[in-house]
């Protein structure tokens, strides 16, 4: 028999407790943010970062001509990459957050990963390949240097890092907030990637940040020794960090869109409480599937134990899903398929076996 417990809310039902526990929720994280109130204030964060950006890419771009620097005409590409990336990513937040309709009844949570990977790409076109592009024809063509027009470069660069660095611990200060509300530490926030376009923000600012930091001392190093080798070189290093960020993000990306699993732990919770239900006999499989940043979609198989009727087992499982939902909300869609073990047991048992072939005539 099949049961399923869609996302549908259910009229809750007094809980009678699991075998061998008092509180099914044993070891369950706490209570998250709503995904609207994480959506705010994602898109807070990324219009922080859209406004540092657009603000810095005219102004690296200005002091580059000036200058004649190769590597703060990479940063400017790279603060062109980071702009466009933004505007990808409110779209992403923006459509995400559809409702489910016939054509897509898991709703539009992966479009955030879809935007999210069209971010990585462009970081990658538009960032990195253009700054090895510098870096190398700098290398070719050698160059002189302009002392005022460096010193206005460095000045820039100087201001950009304050911007970045201010997106930056924005970005930083809700990946704490909403690793503190999940129950554990930042670094493991990160690297869950529960929000795909707060992870591209957090990335591009910390990239932004480093790249800065190269460009200044390329920058310095040719005023000081006159040799343009050193500029060219933070320009490819500046290229080849932004390659391997858009690398790691759209591998993220893609992961999400090919139907990545939920966190093994809780997947193992949520098994633990199955098989804590007086009702249910074992756990045959548990399948989960992000459907979007804070949605999953859980599909178990499941075997009863002997001595309930359809009513009985359907009233347990109303409240096996209440219960999962009360413990873990980012459930969004549950599918338990229902069997009776014993039930199964004394059918096969019954079935008639089958009868020995006759050999073959001649043989």
């Amino acid at each position: 028999m099949a049961v399923r417990q869609d996302s549908t809310a259910d009229t809750p039902r007094p809980h009678t407790g699991p075998k061998g526990s008092t509180d099914p929720r044993a070891g369950a994280p706490g209570p998250v943010p709503s995904g609207g109130g994480r959506d705010g204030e994602t898109r807070l964060t990324v219009w922080v970062a859209l406004a540092a950006n657009l603000a810095i890419c005219g102004a690296k771009a200005v002091g580059g001509v000036v200058a004649g620097s190769p590597a703060l005409l990479s940063e400017a590409a790279h603060s062109v990459a980071d702009s466009l990336n933004e505007v990808f990513l409110l779209a992403s937040v923006r459509r995400s957050r559809r409702p489910a309709d016939a054509r897509h009844p898991f709703g539009y949570g992966k479009e955030r990963f879809f935007w999210s990977l069209l971010a990585a790409v462009g970081i990658f076109v538009t960032g990195g390949c253009f700054s090895v592009f510098q870096g190398v024809e700098a290398f070719r063509s050698g160059g002189g240097e302009s002392h005022e027009g460096y010193v206005i470069g460095l000045i820039v660069l100087s201001v950009a890092l304050l911007a970045e660095g201010g997106s930056l611990l924005r970005a930083l200060l809700q990946v704490r907030r909403t690793a503190r509300a999940a129950g554990h530490g930042t670094a493991e926030e990160v690297r869950q990637a529960r929000d795909p376009a707060l992870r591209t923000v957090l990335a591009e600012d910390a990239t932004a940040c480093v790249g800065v930091l190269l460009a200044m001392a390329g920058m310095a190093l040719h005023m000081a020794t006159g040799q343009v080798a050193y500029e060219a070189c933070a320009s490819v290093l500046i290229g080849i960090l932004l390659v391997y960020v858009a690398y790691v993000l759209g591998r993220g990306a893609r992961d999400h869109l090919i139907g990545e699993a939920a966190d093994p732990q809780l997947q193992a919770r949520v098994r633990d409480m199955l098989e804590a239900q007086p009702e249910i006999d074992s756990v045959t499989a548990l399948l989960t599937m992000r459907l979007g940043p804070d949605a999953i979609l859980l599909a178990a198989g499941i075997d009863l134990t002997a001595g309930y009727d359809s009513e009985t087992v359907e009233d347990a499982m109303v409240r096996v899903r209440t219960e999962l939902k009360r413990c873990w909300p980012e459930l969004d869609q549950v599918f338990l398929d229902v069997t009776d073990a014993a039930a199964a047991h004394r059918s096969a048992a019954h079935r008639p076996a089958p009868r020995p072939r006759r050999p073959a005539p001649g043989r």
